[in-house]
């Protein structure tokens, strides 16, 4: 079995629903969508890279009836929901160091130096980071109210400012 990186106990597994992969640990049942405790992140990142990235497993899900498309940067700060992630076991950064960090991603998209989507890969705090931050079709009322507003108030192509979420700061760019 290839070395994943994961504590014992613990395997990859992969969410139809979300079409994302997601922690699972048998012996007690719990699910988290961010590496438990004492992963080596570095493994694991390979370990992802080659075994669940977007060209092997396609995005089943067809565009529906008023529903949108969109990727998106997430930086995670110690208020955040849940402030850890596949990048961070524990994240300590402030709302406004977090806000900073997302500032300097937003310049540098801007600029044309680089896109949201191979940002993303590295640098958000979300699992969708593995799909160079693609969400995949939604539609009102699937995401939290701020991220909808601000998602649903752009057009194909376009990338919002820092927007603010219980989840931390994001980038949203509209794809469909």
């Amino acid at each position: 079995m290839a070395d994943t990186g994961l504590p014992a106990g613990w395997e990859v597994r992969h969410s139809n629903s979300k079409n994302l992969p997601y922690y699972f640990n048998p012996s007690t049942k719990e699910s988290r969508w961010e590496p438990p405790a004492e992963t080596d992140t570095d493994k694991l990142k390979v370990y992802m890279a080659q075994n669940h990235t977007p060209a092997a497993r396609p995005d089943p899900s067809g565009e529906g009836e008023g529903k949108i498309r969109c990727s998106h940067l997430l930086v995670k700060h110690r208020d955040s929901r849940r402030p850890s992630s596949w990048r961070e076991a524990d994240i300590t950064r402030t709302k406004e160091e977090a806000i900073e960090i997302l500032k300097g991603h937003e310049q540098r998209i801007q600029s044309g130096e680089t896109t949201l989507g191979d940002l993303a890969v590295a640098e958000s705090d979300c699992s969708s980071a593995r799909k160079k931050g693609d969400l995949g079709f939604f539609g009102r009322g699937e995401m939290q109210k701020e991220f909808e507003d601000a998602a649903f108030g752009l057009q194909p192509g376009q990338v919002s400012s820092v927007i603010e979420t219980a989840s931390g700061v994001h980038l949203i760019e509209r794809v469909q």
